[in-house]
């Protein structure tokens, strides 16, 4: 099921066969257009599945029990509190919610670093992902502080322009610069992503903090991390280390590239966290710089089909 703010459902169509960062649906998930097609008013086939459609934008309002669905993505931006998102629970008979931005109060969860505490018995209605950033993030402080252990650290993510940004200048409430033309422009700006790394690992607590530089690009970012570790290692040591770790716990979310490549070469990427190898620094044995690349859309879009996929399993035991 999809709730949706389109106009119609000529709309929705629309928008699923057409994307301007991943092009057309038939190319980047190979599926051909007449795959998708309105059954009715509220109803789309979608390679032979049908998907029920509703367009509401408070959640006391929805009924999944209609279409059957259990497991929801909160992804308007706005109900990303436990009491906000658990309305799609309480009122609108949905089982749990994933809410695919960070939470003030939800447990958080990133898939493959902390999933192993997802509880079993009496799982929480309500989740969070966490960021896009985050997800990049993570996997690459665990690894590191597992092996070597981080004393401290500083993060910049250099961000793609997000729905958020001015297409011009204007005003907004988060900061002046915020409001700047998101084109020609690289903007500063702030970011919990790094902080919010100790929501998942709590050991990293008041170790690491960052910031954003918004870039005009449309799609892929890039996490530049800098280390100073406890024990001393080798740069080729922590290529070394990632690279075991992306056949081992962190299969599919972390991987290391070793081409020179550039941002739009990770378009489409699924893994959250991709090390470019040729681009890391190191200083001395025990200080770093780590780059890594995530497409912000489609890796983070992964991630949530994997902590729902986990969820339902769990439901499942």
């Amino acid at each position: 099921a999809i709730n949706h703010t389109c106009a119609t459902i000529a709309d929705v169509i629309h928008q699923i066969l057409f994307d301007s960062t991943h092009g057309p649906l038939s190319r980047s998930v190979n599926v051909k257009p007449n795959a998708v097609f309105a059954v009715d008013a509220n109803t789309l086939s979608v390679c032979g599945e049908l998907v029920h459609l509703t367009s509401e934008r408070d959640p006391k309002s929805l009924d999944w029990t209609v279409s059957g669905a259990e497991y929801i993505i909160e992804s308007t931006g706005k109900f990303t509190t436990t009491s906000l998102a658990n309305l799609h629970v309480e009122h609108a008979g949905a089982r749990r919610v994933l809410i695919s931005a960070p939470s003030k109060d939800a447990p958080t969860f990133v898939y493959g670093v902390n999933t192993s505490q997802y509880p079993i018995l009496n799982p929480p209605s309500v989740v969070s992902c966490a960021s896009c950033t985050t997800n990049c993030l993570a996997p690459l402080a665990k690894t590191l502080n597992d092996k070597f252990g981080i004393v401290q650290a500083l993060m910049t993510t250099v961000h793609a322009s997000t729905r958020s940004q001015s297409v011009l200048d204007g005003y907004s409430k988060r900061d002046r610069r915020a409001g700047r033309a998101v084109l020609g422009n690289v903007i500063p700006t702030t970011t919990g992503a790094a902080k919010a790394v100790s929501t998942v690992l709590p050991e990293l607590a008041e170790k690491m903090t960052g910031i954003s530089l918004r870039v005009p690009t449309n799609n892929v970012s890039l996490v530049d991390l800098t280390i100073n570790l406890e024990h001393e290692t080798s740069l080729a040591e922590i290529l070394s280390q990632l690279e075991l770790a992306s056949m081992g716990p962190l299969k599919g979310v972390i991987t290391v590239e070793y081409s020179e490549l550039v941002s739009c070469d990770f378009q489409g990427n699924p893994h959250s966290c991709v090390v470019d190898a040729k681009a890391c620094v190191e200083l001395n044995p025990k200080f770093f710089k780590i780059l890594a690349w995530y497409d912000n859309e489609w890796a983070y879009s992964s991630r949530l089909l994997d902590m729902l996929t986990m969820m339902a399993k769990v439901d499942r035991l």
